[in-house]
């Protein structure tokens, strides 16, 4: 511990004679950490390496600008200082003043004229009010972040927040929706409810209003399984934001990592913002619905070397933030100025306790981490078996909730799709991105393609990992809405403020014709053919589908892909869209209902397929001279390994239709316009944009719950990405002559047929030009 006090440091106030007599200081205990109320006092912990001493602050009531009571804490254990205050109750809001350096060149910032919050606070009692006062140096001088700062923060400081723990969670369980059946809905608190005109007004931007029963009912009818909240760990507006006007509407700006974010309670005295969020999570639990947070473990609020001092940063700068080697500025592999010290053993138990509260005292059912490479970097690389996972798999708590990564940073080597290790799930960037270059009518993209449609082997099995690790999506919260993505070529972001410089600007967008709305019937129907396209993709795919909220119903933000500092209609979703697109609104109903009612949609593993299967996919993904395949089918059943190189099996001999019907063995076929099988020279074609696959729902080879053998219908999907219509002769298939036509999404409304259409092998089916078809395979008895 350095001993060295703060230069230009002034004194500070003391506490009074009546101070003294009205509080009565005992030794209290280093764990757990935060304030901790027993019933009878309250215990409080706080984990400092580097402070030469710490006062706890006590004040009367959010306005006060000054705190009531100042004590010294008496107690250093374990690098944590600790004391305990009988006859404290919940309610009560505190702050702490950390006296210690303040060597900047040296990563030391401390300063005692700054109240800090708690890390480990619950509750925030009094949000972050914007003032020069709360940086820890004075603004508008030269030296910049070199000076000191005496002006007292406290009339501005966020305040934490003692609470009771308490609450009655009755019978209360989780869903546990296992991975291959989730159906993931991304949603904003505030975004979701703010113009629902069935929710109460008060109840409008709250956790009540999710937990309302219109949106209840929503989610329900609609059929996902879970929804993934974005941010909701307390976060603070940037100053410069409010200085336009704006906010920060995302919520990736966190300040504390234990409380639920005020801006979503619904005000109501007689319950707090934590009981308020209990409740949301009973309510969606009891409606089957699992709760997925999105988190933001890997910066804070505080920014970079200029931003203020809070609670971190003065309460151990060089602890809490990855230091560069000149140690006044921080390692910012976020693009957010800072990035939490994951290597330090307490700011990894600051995170595990967050994640395990989360679990175990607010009853989530799973997290996605935003910019998880981040929390991977032991050193300079990305290291998939570092500290942070290591710890979560060896946790009986958190191993078992669904971990999701956003798997990327701003770092070297930041971008790590399938580099995850087991137990983890991953925002699969590549499915996003090749599924909207194919529908755009890209060229060279048919291998690919096939690969994500199956569940992304090629970066996932070789891990150990399954299908249900990629997530999938076409659209997120960061980018073009779904009706957008369709709507525009380009971003149009004017009301950020920011001159366009912000935003993703390769989007991999079509706007099918003129830029924006438009009149135009063509274009239109076009656009709402293309989001058919979109949907059915992403809901038919192998791996866990997530939808983005709103686009359902074609919600659009005009343009802008990156509204983060938008909190207002533009972001919200305009509820009435979907009575006025209620025919798509329909279509995705449908097609959940459809996915959780197909086995091979739902598979647990991946494909086997054949020795053929997919060369060229292999190719492209892997560049290697040789393919690795399991053949772990029923046609041998050995689980050994086959290998073959790119050039024996491009010297054998495609098989033809007939032999696709003689093959039952095998749990995929891909095969071209004709019916046969695809060749090789069909998957390297760079200018093909057209493909057959049959889903082979007889031979899934696994097991239920009740350990039978899942078995279901086989599905043909024909694929068309290209400008004109293609006609397919339909194959003949495990002796069966029928197939059962379930959507076209040509149709406008794919769904609603007056009866079965049934086609029959051999009868050619014309698909237009940029749609997609599904059949099932008949009932017909099979021939022979």
């Amino acid at each position: 511990m350095s001993n060295v006090m703060p230069r230009s440091a002034q004194p500070l106030l003391q506490k009074t004679e009546k101070q003294e007599k009205k509080v009565r200081v005992l030794p209290g205990n280093p764990y757990p950490l935060g304030a901790t109320w027993n019933g009878l006092g309250v215990n409080f912990a706080l984990f400092s390496e580097n402070a030469t001493q710490v006062e706890l602050c006590l004040f009367d009531s959010p306005e006060a600008t000054q705190e009531s009571v100042r004590i010294v804490i008496p107690e250093y254990t374990d690098q944590v200082w600790h004391c305990y205050i009988p006859d404290l109750l919940p309610g009560q809001l505190y702050g702490y003043r950390v006296h210690g350096p303040y060597e900047p060149e040296a990563g030391q910032r401390f300063n005692p004229s700054k109240v800090l919050m708690d890390p480990y606070a619950k509750s925030i009692g009094r949000p972050l009010k914007w003032d020069n006062a709360v940086f820890g140096y004075t603004i508008g001088l030269p030296e910049g972040d070199l000076s000191y700062d005496t002006t007292d923060s406290a009339p501005y400081a966020p305040l934490a927040e003692v609470i009771d723990t308490a609450f009655t969670w009755g019978d209360d369980k989780p869903p546990n929706i296992p991975g291959h059946k989730t159906i993931i809905y991304e949603a904003h608190v505030r975004g979701m409810t703010m113009q629902h005109p069935d929710i109460p007004e008060a109840l409008r931007g709250t956790y009540s209003g999710i937990a309302s029963e219109p949106i209840i009912n929503y989610l329900k009818d609609l059929g996902v399984t879970a929804i993934e909240l974005l941010p909701i760990h307390h976060f603070i507006d940037d100053r410069f934001l409010l200085d336009k006007k704006l906010r920060n509407y995302w919520g990736y700006n966190t300040l504390s990592f234990f409380a639920p974010e005020v801006r979503y309670s619904n005000k109501n005295e007689k319950i707090s913002q934590v009981n308020e969020f209990k409740m949301m999570v009973r309510a969606l639990h009891a409606a089957g619905i699992e709760v997925i947070l999105d988190v933001v473990y890997n910066h804070t609020a505080e920014g970079n070397h200029m931003g203020p001092t809070l609670a971190y940063r003065g309460i151990d700068n060089a602890a809490y933030y990855r230091l560069a080697d000149n140690p006044r500025y921080y390692n910012d592999f976020t693009g957010c100025g800072n990035t939490l010290n994951v290597r330090h053993p307490r700011v990894l138990q600051m995170i595990m306790d967050s994640l395990r509260y989360w679990v175990t005292d607010m009853h989530v059912d799973g997290f996605r981490f935003d910019l998880a490479s981040a929390l991977a970097r032991e050193l300079h690389e990305v290291d998939k078996l570092g500290a942070f996972f290591d710890i979560i798999h060896q946790d009986p708590i958190i191993s078992q909730v669904k971990l999701i990564a956003e798997p990327w940073d701003l770092g070297e080597g930041g971008y790590q799709v399938g580099n995850f290790p087991v137990l983890w799930t991953e925002w699969n960037g590549k499915y996003r991105d090749t599924f909207r270059r194919f529908w755009k009518g890209d060229s060279g993209q048919l291998s690919e393609m096939a690969t994500r449609l199956t569940g992304s082997s090629d970066l996932y099995e070789n891990s150990c990992r399954k299908p249900h690790a990629s997530i999938n999506f076409i659209t997120c919260h960061d980018g073009f809405t779904l009706h957008d993505l369709v709507s525009y070529n380009q971003k149009h972001n004017d009301a950020n403020q920011e001159g366009g410089r912000d935003g993703e600007s390769h989007n991999n967008s079509w706007n099918c014709g003129a830029e924006g709305e438009t009149s135009d019937a063509k274009i239109i129907k076009l656009r709402q053919k293309q989001m058919r396209n979109f949907m059915a993709t992403l809901l038919l795919s192998l791996g866990v589908p997530m939808i983005l909220g709103g686009d359902e119903f074609a919600r659009t933000q005009k343009g802008n892909n990156n509204v983060y500092c938008q909190d207002n209609p533009l972001s919200w979703y305009d509820w009435s869209l979907a009575q006025k697109n209620a025919d798509f609104l329909d279509f995705v109903k449908r097609l959940i209902q459809l996915r959780k009612t197909q086995p091979v949609l739902q598979r647990r593993k991946f494909f086997t397929g054949n020795i053929l299967k997919n060369l060229a996919s292999a190719k492209d993904a892997a560049g290697k001279q040789a393919i690795t395949q399991k053949t772990d089918s029923p046609q041998n059943g050995t689980g050994k390994t086959t290998v073959i190189s790119i050039q024996e099996a491009s010297a054998t001999t495609s098989p033809s239709s007939e032999t696709v019907g003689l093959s039952p063995s095998a749990d995929i076929y891909w095969f071209d316009p004709n019916g046969k099988e695809m060749a090789d020279s069909a998957w390297d074609n760079p200018e093909n944009r057209v493909l057959g696959v049959i889903m082979n729902g007889s031979v899934i080879n696994e097991l239920d719950e009740e350990g039978n053998h899942i078995v279901g219908d086989s599905l043909l999907f024909l694929i068309n990405a290209h400008h004109e219509p293609v006609k397919f002769i339909l194959p003949k298939f495990l002796g069966h002559t029928q197939w059962e036509l379930l959507l076209d999404t040509a149709e406008e409304k794919p769904f609603e047929t007056p009866e079965a259409i049934t086609w029959s092998a051999g009868d050619s089916y014309e698909i237009c030009d940029r749609s997609m078809v599904l059949l099932r395979l008949g009932a017909d008895e099979p021939e022979g």
